[in-house]
């Protein structure tokens, strides 16, 4: 790091008290040497900026220590640690991560004036030689999930670090930072508070006052008198009223031309021609469920057991998961499918959102739906959705030979029955 400044010329003390009131500045004739303008990336200087306005030299006399480390199977990753002179946290600048990893539309340059000799040096710089210095510690992690990996009965070792990083993003974080870090606080509070679940209904419908064994579904809410499809699960507590006006983004996608970029998935990229035929309420409609699709998979790549499945293609799930889950959905979604304490989902979690995701593509296809594309986003064959789709009492319908087969949900619902084995006596 290179501290620039612009030095005048030397003048006496007396002819500079004489011309003190003169406005004119003495001309100075500039060369540009042009001769480094075209040279290659990997001979251009690293800059890095501190985004928090922290300034190293501000209680110390000394420089900042500064050392560059390079990968050694993969040259173009570097990380840059600056220590702080007075024993501070280091500050970490990575060219493979955060900004200098995406795309850049501008071309940077950096001019050296050396006004002795009158040469003004131009030097290109890479994107991703632009490098933002983030606080780190050793045992620092993310902002956003720090507080969801530390256990609920953790030693006072841990809780220590936790809050020396909570400290540490305090004072040295940006304010993207600090945001984050309040709202996953706020969110974890809420999760771990038994009163957030009252009011949850998760289908658990008791249809009989006998003393027979209540059946616990686990499925979405649904209405077993119901004598029509559209009836027999109930739209409004699957999708609630409380995150509807979060789920019509998808139409401003669509109507911008940014649908293509924003990575939804098969399903739904292959239903949103449907929006621009529908007006009014069975437009924000269908956009609800195609924007509740979308955020359920995010949830399902993310948590789920799929992320498992598919760690080879996990580079690729991160850039194609689809659009970002607006807070408040996102909220709703961990309250539903994830326990108190945990951000993961256990495996009667994981067959109710993908039960949810079901049941939202049958309404999303009037209740008469080709399973090729949801198969394609769960990662799932016909035969392992077989299963779910019997458990919502769904029924397979094929017009003919050689023509595909459609799921339909016949009303009042059939829910198949548990087969009770008999002991054969000798």
């Amino acid at each position: 790091m290179a501290d620039i400044r612009s030095v005048a010329p030397p003048a006496s003390a007396s002819a500079s008290t004489k011309k003190k009131h003169s406005k004119k500045r003495k001309a100075i004739d500039v060369t540009v040497d042009a001769s480094l303008t075209g040279s290659s990336a990997a001979a251009a200087p690293v800059v890095a900026y501190f985004p928090s306005g922290y300034d190293p030299l501000a209680t110390a006399d000394e420089p900042p220590r500064a050392r560059l480390f390079r990968h050694e199977r993969r040259p173009t990753h570097v990380d840059l640690v600056v220590g702080s002179p007075g024993g501070g946290p280091d500050f970490v600048g990575r060219s493979y991560a955060g900004e200098a990893a995406t795309p850049q539309l501008c071309s940077y340059a950096l001019g050296v004036l050396d006004k002795a000799s009158g040469t003004l040096k131009v030097v290109p710089i890479a994107s991703n030689k632009i490098l933002r210095l983030e606080p780190h510690l050793e045992l620092q992690k993310p902002a956003h999930s720090q507080h969801s990996e530390v256990a609920p009965q953790a030693g006072s070792a841990v809780a220590n670090d936790e809050m020396k990083i909570q400290d540490l993003t305090r004072v040295f974080g940006t304010q993207k930072d600090k945001d984050m870090d309040n709202k996953w606080r706020s969110l974890n509070e809420q999760r771990n508070d038994p009163s957030a679940y009252e009011n949850l209904d998760l289908g658990n419908t008791n249809t009989s006052d006998s003393q027979a064994p209540e059946i616990v579904r686990n499925i979405p809410p649904y209405d077993p008198t119901a004598d029509t499809s559209e009836k027999a699960y109930l739209f409004y507590e699957i999708i609630p009223k409380n995150i509807q006006p979060h789920l019509l983004e998808i139409v401003g996608h669509l109507e911008s031309g940014e649908f293509p970029s924003k990575g939804y998935g098969s399903f739904v990229s292959n239903r949103v021609h449907k929006l621009h035929e529908l007006q009014g309420e069975d437009k924000e409609r269908l956009a609800w469920i195609l924007s509740y699709i979308t955020h359920l998979l995010s949830l399902l790549v993310r948590n789920g057991s799929m992320s498992k499945r598919h760690r080879k293609d996990r580079k690729e799930n991160q850039a194609n998961h689809g659009p970002a889950t607006p807070h408040a959905v996102y909220r709703k979604l961990l309250l539903m499918f994830t326990e108190p304490g945990s951000s993961a989902l256990s495996t009667e979690k994981n067959e109710l959102l993908i039960n949810y995701i079901l049941v939202l593509s049958l309404f999303a296809d009037d209740f008469r739906s080709d399973p090729s594309d949801i198969c394609a986003d769960l990662k799932m064959t016909r035969q392992m959705l077989k299963p779910y789709y019997d458990q919502l009492g769904c029924k397979a319908v094929s017009t003919g030979a050689f023509k595909p087969t459609f799921m339909t949900l016949p009303a009042p619902l059939k829910f198949p029955q548990e087969v009770t084995r008999r002991r054969w006596r000798r």
